[in-house]
Parts: structure tokens; sequence; C-alpha cells
């Protein structure tokens, strides 16, 4: 039976416009609860943190220290494995700089995937160059999923890191990740998983999933734009800064300076007070209504979507049929920047482009997909109308 509540959706003001909103794996909407919050913070308790002993200052320290206990209790990690930053990217950077330089020589294997996020490709490349290291890709099967043999035989030459996403942004593959965090374990191999597509849709937990490293960015849950690093302490311990200045100081003097403990010497300048603490209440709010409940909303939506566009002629679908919040797709052999443009008039919201995974795009011998993401304030009724809009298009382009 189809789970989903209309006050979910009232929730979200943005979404009284008659647009049908489809690009949510690009960037969520905000609930109602969030904007308040943060414009609370911002009317009564906008101060800077850690630095003053004025009332504000503490208030605000406290609500953003409270905000990194939040998301540690959401992933099931502990607040001083929390690093706020921008976004997944900065992340996925802070890692291959901070962890990277310290643990990669040349001749090291360092491990990524075919259909990564350029995201989690570039950082690894550049640290490659960096250090004389070697980078290796998992390859793809026809049905758009990791191949898990020639996982394990790259994991058996025991590379330094493997980089992988949980839910591919294109595909929507679900990539068994605690099964490849076993195996990379069982050589040596430190894993980060990129979380960014999955936290929206499927309860994450950290210590469960045995992950080094994981990352996501605040606006695709339904927060503003910040961005998290979980790490393991001890690795946080032992990892360098790569940004300098500010709340991340211990003590300077004029030849040296020392750094403040984990997650804060990580913490350059003046952090997202507001963002972190409006994460925090899209976390609050996502709570109150249960991931579980989430999961199996967003789970139904996106298999009805599947069948819905399968049964529309000309339509290729990508990847694979069990899949978490994302339908990449072409119509015929029209672009998708025109499709999406077309779908467009009738105010149907989709993403077009390469989405910035290129290499995939070459695994799949295609250069553009037009792709729809949905989240737990889409319905049924805004897949029909893409539907309804995507048969117009046929016409349109006489298919």
């Amino acid at each position: 039976m189809f789970f989903w509540r209309k006050s979910w959706r009232s929730d979200f003001p943005i979404l009284k416009s008659k647009t049908v909103y489809l690009d949510s794996g690009a960037t969520s909407q905000k609930p109602k609860i969030v904007l308040k919050t943060v414009k609370h913070f911002l009317e009564t308790t906008n101060a800077n943190v850690h630095r003053g002993v004025y009332q504000w200052s503490a208030r605000a320290t406290e609500w953003y220290e409270g905000a990194r206990k939040t998301v540690a209790d959401f992933i099931k990690a502990q607040p001083n494995e929390i690093v706020f930053v921008r976004n997944a990217t900065e992340a996925i950077n802070l890692v291959s700089r901070s962890w990277g330089d310290l643990a990669v020589k040349k001749g090291d294997l360092l491990v990524s995937t075919v259909i990564e996020h350029h995201s989690n490709i570039v950082p690894w490349q550049a640290l490659a160059h960096r250090t004389g290291a070697k980078l290796s890709f998992i390859p793809i099967t026809k049905e758009g999923t990791l191949d898990l043999v020639e996982a394990k035989k790259l994991l058996a030459k025991k590379p330094k890191i493997l980089a992988v996403t949980h839910v591919s942004n294109v595909l929507g593959t679900i990539n068994p990740v605690k099964e490849l965090i076993a195996e990379a374990h069982k050589h040596g191999t430190l894993v980060l998983v990129d979380a960014s597509q999955s936290i929206p849709h499927l309860p994450i937990d950290v210590k469960d999933m045995d992950a080094d490293f994981l990352v996501f960015s605040g606006h695709k849950l339904f927060a503003p734009t910040v961005g998290v690093l979980y790490a393991k302490k001890q690795l946080l311990d032992k990892m360098e800064p790569f940004l300098f200045g500010g709340d991340m100081i211990k003590e300077v003097t004029l030849e040296k300076s020392s750094w403040n403990a984990v997650p804060w010497k990580f913490e350059a300048g003046t952090p997202a007070i507001p963002e972190a603490i409006g994460l925090a209440a899209a976390i609050n709010y996502l709570n109150k209504i249960g991931m579980d409940k989430v999961a199996a909303h967003d789970a139904e939506l996106i298999s009805y979507a599947y069948e819905k566009m399968q049964a529309v002629s000309g339509v290729t679908i990508y990847g694979p049929k069990e899949r978490s919040g994302v339908i990449s797709f072409n119509l015929g052999d029209v672009h998708s920047h025109d499709l999406a443009t077309v779908v467009d008039e009738d105010n149907i919201a989709i993403r077009s482009g390469h989405h910035c995974c290129m290499p995939l795009m070459h695994e799949l011998n295609i250069g553009a997909a037009a792709r729809i993401s949905i989240a737990l304030y889409s319905t049924k009724k805004d897949i029909d109308l893409f539907i309804k809009a995507l048969v117009k298009a046929k016409q349109v382009f006489k298919l």
C-alpha cells in the first residue's frame, strides 16, 4: 500500500506553486520548520560561535554544537566524528588532502568506480598525480550494477582507499557498501562512502556499515547548503588540516602554530552556523516522520515511476530496476536538454545533461540523459503529470 501523507507536502511552502518538482537529487526543497528555525536564529541569536562570552554567542555555540550532536545521532556516530564543511565535495577533498597526502605514496593503488560523481573521482585523480599513485575503477555490469567480481580482484591488490557512492546519482543503483567495506577491510583498505544520494531516502548507520569516511550534503537533505564529513576519530586524530586559521587554531606564535582538537581543527574560519542549525532542524523533522516511513514511500514511488516510464514507447531507462531516488532516461534520439525544455512548458522540472558523471556517460555510450528524482514530498500525481508531459513531448518531436 502506498505510504504517503498529504501533510508532508504541505510542509514545503514552495510546493504550493504549479511546478511539479522532480529534481530533488540536485537539491531538495525545505520544510517550514527549517525555514522558521534559520529565520529565528538570525533574528534572535545571530552571533559567532566559540569566541564570545556574551549570551548571544553562548547560545549560538550551543545551537551549533547541538546541531553536530543531532547529525551524529542521525547516522549513529559520535559528535567528535562530525566535521561541518560546505558540501560533500569539500568533504571528499578534505579527505584526499588531509588523509591522502599523509597516507599515500608513489606506487600505491587507489580505487573508485565508474559510476561516481565527478566529486568522487577528480580529488582522487589529483591525489594520484601528486603522489605517483595509481587510480583504478570498478566497472559496471550491463544491468548498471557494480561488477563485484572485478571489485574483489581490485581490493585483493590492497589499495589504500576505496571511494564509492552509496547510491548512484544517475543509475539509482544501491551499492552493497556494507559488503564492500567488509571486503576492503580484509585487505587493510579504508573506505569513503558518498551518501549524498542515499541519505534523503535510506537510514544510515555508519557503525553498522563500518565506513571509515562518509560524506553528504545538507541541501539534498531538506536543509540549507552545508556539508558533513564523518570520519572515525582515530583517523581524524592522525590527519592534518588543509585549511588554516580561525577556530582550528590552539596556539599561534610567529614561529609556529598548533591545532585545536577534533573535529574543530578541520573547521577553519567562521563556519556555516545557521546552515548547520537548519540541518539539525531538517533531521529533527525527518526523525518525527521516521526514516523507515520515508524509505518505504520513496521506494514505492520510484518503483511506480519506473513502471510508468517503461510503458512509454521510445523511452530508454538506464540502470537496474531495483533502485533509489532517481531515474535517468532518454526519449528516442531527442537531446535531454530539448526534452527538459519541452516538459518545462507544462511546469515539469527535470534534470538534463551528463549529471557530473561524464565517465559513466561514456560507459553508457551516450552524451547526456534526462533525469527525474523524487523526495518525501513527491507524489504519484507528480509522476502521472510527468508521464502526461512525456507523452506530449513524443508528439512534439514526432516520435
